[in-house]
């Protein structure tokens, strides 16, 4: 559950009104949870993605390049303080390069939404 002050914020956020793959602001926009970090869903908004409920509805089956690309969103939307402090089990610093090598070198920080799907 999303803490009540980080809800307030991302719902006035016009960022969260797209989903972050696919760009459609069509049909529900559900908030992600993408990053787990000592075994609980991380309450920061780099880490709560708009994703649409076609694709979310199905978490427990998203494809391997789903889960990429929406790694992809998030790292690019982390500061070099975020990617340094998450950075234990997984370097998102690596993570970071080899995805913006794989897909784009857009920074994802400008809140621009491109069609990834």
């Amino acid at each position: 559950m999303i803490p009540k002050p980080l809800l307030q914020e991302i719902l006035a956020d016009k960022y969260y009104k797209k989903c972050c793959l696919t760009g459609t602001t069509l049909g529900k926009i559900d908030l992600h949870h993408n990053l787990i970090f000592g075994g609980r869903q991380v309450q920061e908004k780099f880490a709560i993605l708009p994703v649409h409920n076609d694709i979310h509805q199905y978490h427990q089956g998203i494809t391997k390049e789903v889960k990429e690309k929406l790694n992809w969103v998030m790292v690019n939307r982390m500061s070099e303080y975020e990617l340094n402090y998450y950075s234990k089990a997984v370097n998102y610093n690596q993570v970071k390069l080899e995805l913006n090598k794989k897909y784009d070198n857009t920074n994802r920080r400008t809140n621009k939404h491109t069609t990834l799907l």
